[in-house]
């Protein structure tokens, strides 16, 4: 039953990021905006919605915290595992958009995050200001974007751009929701067929749960980022591939955190502090070598971040078991 429910979810994963991409294409044609804005935006929302809701339900049940550990969990394996995948799979070539002004703003929001955890407490106030950041530059990509493209398309159609509606508009936002909603169920089921078959497996292991959470569950929880940016690349729409990945990581930190925060304020472990949050710093400042050195991003820098993250798991795994 287990590996049925596993095939489903990987199934629906798989028609949703189609749905989703269909859907984004459509919307940027429609709103004149880039694909690499609508990644940035709608995909990159869309698919880490899931981490909000759970983190803010974490927060009304008391337990604030389990935000942290969601949002820099996830940093991580969106940038090592995900990006790692994607270009294994389908190379992709990097805007100058996203070096100069979105992958800056990524760095720059996780050092926010990394400052504003020093104390062992994310306040309100401090919650307030990330996501009036998110707010404020969305409104400029959003803007910034509008001008540009609207500049391109009309120069190209000899300012016919009705002419570039290849799909209605209504259509495409069925796409996207249909996309959204695949992604989230998807998502739901995958994880619950492969924990079910993990149980099985390590049945034996008193580590069991622990191994569980940092393989299965993480790998599981970033399967709608994997699929939308794998399709997208799939579909030579790499610009929506790395915008939704920089996108949810912007996302994570500015709406998860300073939203859950705004709620409750959040605990941050020495644990975390001491050690998740340097990977996850060091894993962002190593993305700046991976997009800037080269004219794209290929097979052996996707090699490089997979044994990135295969080295942070394997280093969890060893805490875990007393080696270290």
């Amino acid at each position: 039953m287990d590996y049925l429910i596993l095939l489903l979810g990987l199934g629906v994963l798989i028609v949703g990021g189609e749905f989703l991409v269909k859907g984004a294409i459509g919307c940027s044609t429609a709103f004149k905006i880039s694909p690499l804005v609508i990644g940035m935006t709608v995909v990159s929302f869309g698919t880490s919605a899931p981490e909000l809701l759970v983190s803010i339900q974490s927060a009304l049940d008391g337990n604030p915290g389990i935000a942290i550990g969601n949002v820099v969990g996830s940093n991580i394996a969106n940038i090592a595992l995900v990006l790692g995948i994607t270009v294994l799979i389908f190379p992709i070539f990097v805007e100058r958009q996203t070096k100069i002004i979105d992958y800056p703003m990524m760095l720059g929001a996780t050092v926010l995050f990394y400052a504003f955890s020093l104390d062992n407490l994310i306040a309100w106030w401090e919650g307030a200001i990330l996501f009036a950041t998110l707010i404020t530059f969305t409104v400029y990509l959003i803007t910034s974007s509008r001008k540009k493209t609207k500049k391109a398309v009309a120069e190209e159609l000899d300012g016919n751009i009705e002419e570039a509606m290849k799909t209605p508009f209504w259509k495409s936002g069925v796409f996207l929701l249909i996309g959204l909603v695949g992604l989230f169920f998807g998502s739901g089921w995958f994880v619950d067929g492969a924990v079910g078959i993990a149980e099985t497996v390590l049945a034996d292991n008193p580590d069991k749960d622990s191994i569980i959470g940092v393989t299965v569950v993480a790998f599981g929880t970033s399967a709608p980022e994997l699929v939308a940016s794998t399709v997208a690349a799939f579909r030579k729409q790499s610009d929506i591939s790395i915008g939704n990945l920089i996108g949810s990581n912007i996302f994570n930190v500015f709406a998860v955190i300073g939203i859950t925060s705004m709620v409750k304020p959040i605990e941050v472990s020495d644990s975390v502090l001491g050690f998740d949050m340097y990977w996850m710093l060091g894993i962002s400042a190593l993305l700046f070598f991976i997009i800037w050195l080269g004219k794209r991003v290929g097979r052996m820098k996707g090699a490089i971040l997979l044994l990135t993250y295969a080295s942070y798991v394997t280093v969890i795994l060893l805490k875990i078991n007393g080696v270290i």
